[in-house]
């Protein structure tokens, strides 16, 4: 009897523009057949479909708004629409995804790493957003904690539908969107067991690069976001070019479901990484979750 692959209970959606030719996450899902929403413009429809099939395009209502703001909105209010409590948001420069063991990084199938963040996010009520971090900032051998807690989730994110705040502003709004959840009170989780290989920024034809990134677009984008958090985000240079500088304050510790715990924030001091290792139960593939995710590295 051939075993079903283990695949993510949330929507998956993956906004694109530009990259029919060179989606590389729908490619990668495709092949592994792990369902999901590619979110196009109408105008690319076609190419999109060629490549992907109709069945698999969410086709947008509008067109050419110069930043993917607005997709992402109008992807939140679609999942909402669907009844799930969750959803994922992954760019389309994805190219494979990571299970790292033992200080390793191994390839993996992206249905397993999704559903283990899924799995490990439904265990507590007060995640708004999580997801996996980036094949560069896990190196083989280097010693890291299995998670980090109240930190920026990039690129491949699930977020809880109910959140009252949405995607705004034109430039960075990942960091935004995190920043509005910590400072909500809520918690923010992102795994380094499971990771993702991304494209380097700039280096993909399509999207929005040539709009954000023209002339002196990063320190536009940095400037933006310092404005909208004073006090909390500052721009500084490193590699030669502007970057941003978060303010590391704020920290909420994870609630356990089903009781509801009101998220504690604390300010002046570090970011609180405490997780309850009271364990509940074994994972629907068998091996308990929390010691899939704090077994340690070596």
């Amino acid at each position: 009897m051939t075993e079903q692959p283990l695949l993510p209970r949330y929507p998956i959606y993956i906004p694109s523009k530009g990259r029919a030719d060179c989606c590389y996450t729908a490619r990668r899902l495709l092949a592994e057949k792990v369902p999901f929403s590619l979110v196009v413009e109408p105008q690319e429809a076609d190419s999109y479909a060629a490549q992907f099939g109709r069945d698999r395009l969410l086709v947008l209502p509008f067109r050419d708004r110069g930043t993917v703001v607005p997709a992402r909105n109008f992807i939140w209010e679609h999942a909402l629409a669907t009844g799930s409590e969750r959803h994922w948001m992954i760019d389309d420069n994805i190219r494979y995804f990571y299970r790292r063991y033992r200080g390793k990084r191994l390839r993996c199938d992206a249905g397993i790493a999704l559903r283990v963040c899924e799995d490990f996010t439904d265990r507590y009520e007060n995640i708004a957003i999580s997801g996996l971090n980036y094949v560069m900032f896990a190196p083989d051998e280097k010693k890291l904690l299995p998670l980090q807690i109240n930190c920026h989730v990039y690129s491949c994110t699930l977020i809880l539908n109910s959140l009252p705040f949405r995607w705004r502003g034109h430039y960075n709004e990942d960091t935004d969107l995190c920043l509005q959840a910590l400072a909500s009170g809520w918690c923010t989780v992102l795994l380094n067991t499971f990771l993702v290989q991304k494209i380097a920024t700039m280096t993909v034809k399509g999207g929005n690069t040539a709009v954000l990134y023209k002339g002196d677009g990063r320190l536009r984008m940095a400037r933006s976001l310092e404005r909208m958090w004073p006090g909390v985000v500052t721009t500084d240079r490193r590699y030669q070019r502007p970057r941003l500088s978060l303010l590391t304050s704020m920290g909420c510790r994870l609630s356990r479901s089903p009781r509801r715990l009101k998220a504690r924030v604390y300010r002046g001091s570090s970011l609180i990484g405490a997780i309850s290792t009271r364990r509940r139960g074994k994972s629907s593939y068998g091996e308990n979750l929390y010691d899939l995710l704090t077994s340690r590295t070596r």
